[in-house]
């Protein structure tokens, strides 16, 4: 079993930064990418950002491009997202995946962090 856990959310002023951790952990982690998704009240989950172990390739939303950067240290098995120039309406719960391949399903999810965006 493979087990995520998020942390680095909590309460910031727009124009305000945040760095998200997500910790993979379990018996045999074997990941060829690890996505973060949010989920604001009332919406889907929505993709934000995804990063390959091998070679760090890194893909985001239109939304988020140019204000946040997803980052892994594999020797720690833990990828960051730093967000930079947050908007109220980056408010959500912010999640981390991981995934075995570049077309299957994201299989392993985090409890999730809550980012709070005050205007």
């Amino acid at each position: 079993q493979v087990q995520l856990v998020e942390s680095g959310g909590g309460l910031v002023q727009a124009g305000g930064s945040l760095r998200l951790s997500c910790a993979a952990s379990g018996r045999t982690f074997r990941s060829y990418s690890m996505g973060w998704f949010r989920q604001a009240p009332g919406k889907e989950r929505d993709f934000v950002a995804a990063i390959t172990w091998s070679g760090g390739s890194t893909t985001y939303a239109d939304s988020v491009k140019g204000r946040f950067t997803a980052s892994r240290d594999s020797a720690k098995n833990t990828v960051y997202l730093q967000m930079n120039s947050l908007k109220p309406e980056d408010t959500a719960v912010y999640y981390c995946a991981s995934r075995s391949g570049i077309n299957v399903p994201y299989h392993y999810w985090g409890q999730g962090t809550q980012v709070t965006v005050s205007s």
